[in-house]
């Protein structure tokens, strides 16, 4: 049983160092992804570690645009380009952190094998704001100087827009743990259609229900589990989580969460030595 962790990251590489450490596994690879606007030079010691690679096509990333699908479907193709035998590919970002050893996560992959994790909402039955989402236009890929007029101007003048193969639409969080075969059914499906490629394109944040929607509308659906495994804070609202701190401790040492997101080592480190002195080495689950 072998899991690939796919990091997307352009922050701190001492971060995603102390992560990679305390996730190590024998049966874990760490495949990193950073941000092609950044500098990817600080980051290159992280191939000294244990089973450390580097993503060689990068994506210049825009917040809430489809450049992050683009660098997703990248990753995931090289990962399954390597030829390794993998059972998960757990998709993660710089600034999460593992909440559960690396034997009970390693453990958990294990006994779940031939399921699919990923955390969903009905956007037509349950989440009718995220339908938003998909029925305006957003022009989030491009930046431009009056790019926001331009966009209510043409969701003042077109109608709204409908999902290509009449698919019914899910989404809730980026983040996953799929099989590559699962993984890789999403990107081809994508890719090799221009209408719905095309309409992605042009929604917010599609990352949050691209696989989601595809996979739900798909012989997938059954294998889906509606939960990720991530303990995120999004309590303070807005469209960005709360970053963790010793606040938060009670409630990350008492989750079934395997990680969690988002974490500030250089602002917010009592945190991380919390999860690594108590809940990692004296959790109940651990």
């Amino acid at each position: 049983m072998r899991v690939a962790h796919l990091i997307l990251t352009y922050t701190n590489p001492g971060q995603t160092e102390r992560m990679i450490r305390k996730l190590y596994h024998d049966n874990f690879d760490f495949y990193i992804h950073v941000d092609k606007k950044f500098d990817i030079t600080p980051h290159l010691y992280l191939s000294a570690l244990p089973n450390v690679y580097f993503v060689r096509k990068r994506t210049d990333v825009t917040w809430a645009g489809f450049s992050t699908i683009i660098a997703t479907f990248e990753c995931i193709k090289e990962i399954v380009a390597t030829g390794i035998t993998y059972d998960f590919i757990n998709f993660l970002s710089g600034q999460d952190y593992p909440i559960k050893s690396a034997d009970y996560i390693h453990d958990f992959f294990e006994e779940n094998k031939g399921k699919e994790f990923l955390s969903f909402r009905d956007f037509r039955n349950d989440w009718k704001e995220g339908l938003l989402r998909m029925e305006r236009y957003y022009l989030s890929a491009y930046n431009f100087k009056g790019k926001y007029r331009i966009e209510q101007l043409i969701n003042f003048i077109m109608p709204k827009r409908k999902m290509p193969r009449n698919l019914h639409p899910f989404g809730k969080s980026m983040f996953w743990m799929l099989s590559p075969e699962a993984a890789m059914y999403v990107v081809n499906t994508v890719e090799n259609d221009k209408k719905l490629r095309n309409f992605f394109w042009l929604c917010w944040a599609s990352d949050e229900f691209v696989f989601q929607t595809i996979l739900m509308n798909s012989v997938w659906k059954d294998k889906v589990i509606n939960n990720n495994y991530r303990y995120i804070d999004w309590s303070a609202g807005g469209p960005n989580p709360k970053i963790l701190n010793e606040s938060d401790a009670p409630q990350l040492a008492a989750t079934d969460d395997l990680f969690a997101r988002k974490f500030d080592v250089v602002n917010s480190p009592e945190i991380l030595d919390y999860i690594d002195n108590y809940i990692l080495t004296h959790g109940a689950h651990n």
